[in-house]
């Protein structure tokens, strides 16, 4: 799927909750669509703050609550102190870096099975996982060793 496919398939499911879709709504959705870097509210902020001069961090905040509550976005709480949010697309893992707190997504299929087991030996009826992988990123590993 393209990441204007993406965001179309976004902007419907928030008008089919009744959530008007406002220019910065847009452009906000936007942003995380195409941002592999698992953006702050306050990147998304300084991203867009040119475009939307009369936008404040706080029009960031309130619009990210309304993704997430709509289930399109994720607010990441790992890693650093700031949240990071990751617009929801498939299932996957994230590797974080303890250094400097960016986050890397992480596909591995293979993890759906542990669902299937944990429920089967333990009768649980399982709703979700979630894994976080730490390390070192190349770039903290480069400064490192300078």
């Amino acid at each position: 799927m393209t990441h204007q496919e993406e965001l179309k398939e976004a902007i419907e499911a928030l008008k089919s909750t009744g959530v008007r879709i406002t220019p910065q709504r847009h452009a906000i959705l936007e942003y995380l669509i195409n941002s592999m870097s698992h953006p702050t509210a306050d990147d998304i902020y300084k991203a867009l703050e040119g475009k939307f001069p009369n936008m404040s961090v706080a029009t960031v905040y309130n619009n990210l609550r309304v993704f997430r509550e709509v289930g399109i976005v994720k607010e990441l709480t790992y890693g650093d102190s700031s949240s990071r949010f990751d617009y929801v697309t498939t299932h996957h893992y994230h590797v974080i870096c303890e250094s400097c707190g960016k986050i890397v997504d992480f596909h591995y299929p293979g993890l759906d099975e542990v669902e299937a087991l944990a429920a089967h030996i333990t009768g649980f009826e399982v709703s979700h996982h979630r894994m976080e992988i730490y390390g070192t990123c190349p770039e903290c590993r480069k400064k490192e060793q300078h």
